[in-house]
């Protein structure tokens, strides 16, 4: 009875609307479409899920919050315009350091890719507390391994770092060319031959 009352006070798109609002408020994680396609089904709301997400992208137009798409999902954050005024209020987590934001860098660019050949890049070793720090915040995770001698561990980006940077996949990472990532192809390919095959495993 009370959903039939609803259902007569309120258009489908606005049920759907409704609907999508308050799961993805209430996820923790970046919703994925699939999931909302599901959510309208089960409620038995015959609304394309893009005409359902559009209501909500509209609804929140001129207000400080949005929803956006965030590893392949949706979830609602803070715009952009109003990030340096909450900089002094809102704690921030735990900066990186600069070889750590180094690492990832080349791990976002050149995934999946070894120690060695993350090294190779750097141009300096590869330090184990880096690797723990960015394993510990979510941001990188073993790829499987190499097939190679000693078969070294390749490692990847995770959906947390795209979350943590606000990009919807990988293909939204900036041009690497605005970075500078590598050094001359000639020198990583000799570095890399090098020590690809005494890299330890594990």
């Amino acid at each position: 009875m009370a959903g039939s009352r609803i259902m007569t006070l309120s258009s489908l798109l606005d049920r759907a609307r409704l609907l999508v609002e308050a799961l993805v408020f209430a996820s923790p994680e970046p919703v994925k479409s699939a999931a909302i396609a599901e959510l309208l089904k089960a409620q038995s709301v015959n609304v394309p899920v893009e005409d359902a997400l559009q209501a909500v992208q509209e609804r929140y137009r001129d207000h400080a919050i949005e929803m956006v798409l965030v590893a392949g999902g949706w979830q609602f954050r803070t715009r952009s315009e109003f990030a340096s005024a909450l900089t002094k209020v809102v704690e921030k987590p735990r900066r990186l350091s600069r070889g750590a934001m180094e690492t990832l860098a080349i791990i976002a660019y050149h995934q999946p890719c070894t120690r060695a050949e993350i090294e190779a890049i750097r141009g300096v070793s590869l330090g184990q507390p880096i690797l723990d720090a960015l394993l510990e915040d979510s941001l990188i995770a073993p790829k499987g391994r190499k097939d190679v001698p000693g078969r070294p561990v390749l490692w990847g980006t995770t959906a947390g770092f795209l979350e943590s940077f606000g990009l919807p996949d990988l293909g939204a990472l900036p041009r690497r060319e605005d970075f500078l990532l590598d050094r001359a192809p000639t020198e990583v390919e000799e570095d890399v031959s090098a020590v690809g095959v005494t890299e330890q495993t594990g």
